[in-house]
């Protein structure tokens, strides 16, 4: 089971359309998945259609109300206005940082891959992901504040595997809302190419209010505007190379043939 972390700095850089759209594709392409929605928010969870009364909660598993194994619902962790009650409970528990990933441990088994949404701040919330995480994966907007908002990101990466996960590695930045035809965007990507280099994805996710039409309409992007999707099934095709799953490579080429026929 590999783990990812993705985050980003602040809101509006459309991580969580993100995770929402490659648990999706990785989905699709036979990989068994589990959504983690570490943001108060629960944007996720009504994203992937959890019943907002379900319970219990990711914020039940960090406050010791349940086990993970039981916040399970159709492959999702979904999270309630409580995690943020529960994130005030962890500042004063011993090993908080490591609550998450003991509590992942019991599912090890049962997937192969873990994406967890983390919320819009660098807080504990964001470090118990990271901590539990093989991997991080952080969403840029491109905008002129970008690079500014990776590079703190990218500090408490650092600070996580100095202290606590000696194996968190940096999986890729993605540029999310983009438009590659104004100079805007394409400065946003050459500053952070010169910064990240081949960590930066070269695929860059296309600025649309389609996201949001097909989120209203509980659809994914690749369904709603394949044309759009297949940013998102060129990202999965670098991140599956990056984390060297070539079988799930290759029914993602099928399913993209499959799209654009």
């Amino acid at each position: 089971m590999a783990t990812i972390a993705v985050l980003s700095q602040k809101g509006g850089t459309g991580k969580t359309t993100t995770v929402r759209t490659l648990t999706d594709v990785f989905r699709r392409v036979g990989l068994s998945v589990l959504a983690v929605d570490l943001d108060p928010q629960g944007n996720l969870s009504d994203y992937l259609d959890v019943d907002p009364e379900a319970t219990p909660t990711i914020g039940d598993v960090l406050a010791d109300r349940a086990t993970l194994s039981e916040a399970i619902h159709a492959d999702v962790v979904p999270a309630s206005l409580n995690l943020a009650e529960a994130e005030l409970a962890l500042g004063g528990k011993i090993g908080r940082e490591l609550t998450l990933k003991r509590a992942l441990r019991s599912v090890r088994d049962r997937y192969d891959l873990v994406l967890i949404d983390c919320p819009p701040s660098l807080g504990l919330l964001t470090v118990n992901a990271l901590v539990a995480a093989d991997w991080a994966l952080l969403s840029a907007e491109a905008q002129y504040f970008a690079m500014q908002g990776v590079e703190q990101a990218t500090g408490v990466i650092e600070l996580a595997r100095e202290a606590l996960n000696p194996d968190l590695a940096l999986l890729g930045v993605i540029l999310n809302i983009a438009d590659m035809r104004t100079r805007h965007s394409r400065e946003a990507f050459a500053s952070l190419r010169t910064h990240f280099g081949e960590k930066l994805l070269d695929t860059t996710v296309r600025a649309s209010i389609a996201y949001a039409e097909s989120a209203e309409r509980a659809q994914s992007i690749i369904d709603y505007r394949p044309d759009l999707g297949v940013d998102y099934l060129n990202i999965a095709d670098e991140l599956l190379r990056r984390l060297t799953l070539p079988g799930a490579r290759a029914r993602l080429a099928d399913l993209a043939a499959e799209i654009a026929s």
